[in-house]
């Protein structure tokens, strides 16, 4: 007789495989390997195994890198973004998974592919700066904040007691990926981290059109995913902001449902990590 709580383990991880690999075209998750770019169990493949805290923390690093007009105008002017917003967030997130747990060989070709759509974006702002995805500086901005945020995820859903020695050896890890894709300056430790965010908040701008994208991110629900689960996702992305980006994109932070999204998010990390035998 089969074990129905085996069952119901291996439906959800099916349906969450799902959320992220397009089965129908034959995708199929990224096997861990022995030879990857980073070793078992360092802090870079603890932090982005967890699908709660990367999928906060992704939703708050797309809003913070949509407030840096050279990355928004990439965006609106090169990509399909509103048509199939769940296509490139799946595509972001299988490039997080190749290049953290895939064999080494999969993850330079991947690094490779992005360098050659990089090379290929270029545009004009609407004041006539012009603008490229290989900018270096531009290329840090979406670094930084992608590492700051899915390891504020991690803290705040899996291990806020992750010792500091650990948060810097997880950013020292991820400089590898950012300095292979051009960024500079890339951070390699956590307090630098908050340096280059500081000096790089300079560059930001509001706009309706990052204020459009935003809106777009949170309210967008995956092909796949339970009704509600993007909205209390969201919700915890938003409270996991800078107050000012709060401001800039005119989001208010969560008041009557942040103690319920937080509870759901936490119960939800629970379960994923036991279907993903991850405890």
């Amino acid at each position: 007789m089969a074990d129905p709580i085996e069952s119901l383990r291996v439906k959800l991880v099916e349906q969450v495989r799902g959320v992220f690999n397009d089965t129908a075209r034959g995708e199929r998750p990224t096997p861990p390997s022995d030879d990857a770019l980073f070793a078992r169990d360092t802090p870079i493949r603890l932090v982005h195994a967890d699908l709660v805290g990367m999928m906060t923390g992704g939703i708050r690093s797309l809003l913070l890198q949509m407030l840096h007009p050279h990355a928004l105008q990439g965006v609106l002017d090169h990509s399909n973004f509103r048509e199939d917003m769940h296509g490139r967030l799946r595509r972001t997130a299988q490039f997080i998974a190749v290049t953290t747990f895939g064999h080494r060989d999969r993850a330079d070709a991947a690094i490779e592919r992005v360098n050659a759509i990089h090379a290929r974006v270029s545009g004009t702002l609407p004041d006539g700066t012009p603008y490229h995805a290989t900018n270096p500086r531009t290329l840090a901005w979406v670094h930084v904040v992608e590492a700051q945020s899915f390891l504020a995820g991690y803290l705040r859903h899996v291990r806020p007691g992750m010792a500091r020695a650990d948060q810097n050896e997880y950013f020292r890890q991820f400089a590898l990926i950012a300095r292979a894709l051009g960024a500079d300056p890339v951070p390699e430790s956590r307090a630098e981290a908050e340096t280059i965010f500081r000096e790089l908040r300079r560059d930001l701008r509001p706009s309706p059109e990052a204020r459009e994208i935003a809106q777009l991110v949170l309210t967008q629900r995956p092909e796949g995913t339970p009704p509600g689960v993007q909205a209390l996702l969201g919700a915890e992305a938003v409270a996991m902001l800078p107050d000012w980006a709060r401001a800039m994109l005119r989001l208010q932070r969560p008041v009557f449902s942040a103690l319920p999204a937080r509870a759901v998010t936490w119960g939800m990390g629970r379960t994923l990590r036991w279907a993903f035998r991850q405890d």
